[in-house]
């Protein structure tokens, strides 16, 4: 599910400082970009997190409603895709079960591969993740 959400940008000395109203949470970027993409990951940790305790997510809330505190500050939006979210910072790993043959199996134990770390790579370059 992908949501658009207002946030305001305050720039100050060193860094862009983000307010998210719906989830009532700052953060903060070197610069306008990182600050965005530091906003964008804050509210997708926040849902997820909500999602997996079972709350709802706030709609979000129309940029025409939020305040800022200075005329300086900017009120934009920023969107994310909690699912896409989810996939790409799932961090569990998955126990699969896989078959080799045996003489493939010997070797490759005797080499010290890492099973796992193969799988995974191959399974990277077949998707092209």
């Amino acid at each position: 599910m992908k949501k658009a959400y207002p946030v305001v940008l305050s720039k100050g000395e060193k860094y862009t400082v983000v307010y998210i109203p719906d989830f009532e949470i700052n953060t903060q970027g070197k610069d306008t970009v990182d600050a965005m993409k530091m906003a964008r990951d804050a509210i997708g940790i926040i849902g997820i997190d909500m999602e997996d305790e079972g709350e709802s997510l706030p709609e979000p809330t129309a940029v025409s409603d939020v305040k800022k505190d200075s005329a300086y500050d900017i009120v934009t939006l920023v969107d994310v895709d909690f699912e896409e979210y989810r996939r790409k910072n799932d961090l569990k790993a998955v126990k699969k079960n896989c078959t080799i043959p045996s003489w493939l199996n010997f070797e490759a134990e005797k080499a010290g591969v890492n099973f796992s770390a193969i799988l995974t790579a191959a399974l990277k370059k077949e998707l092209n993740i």
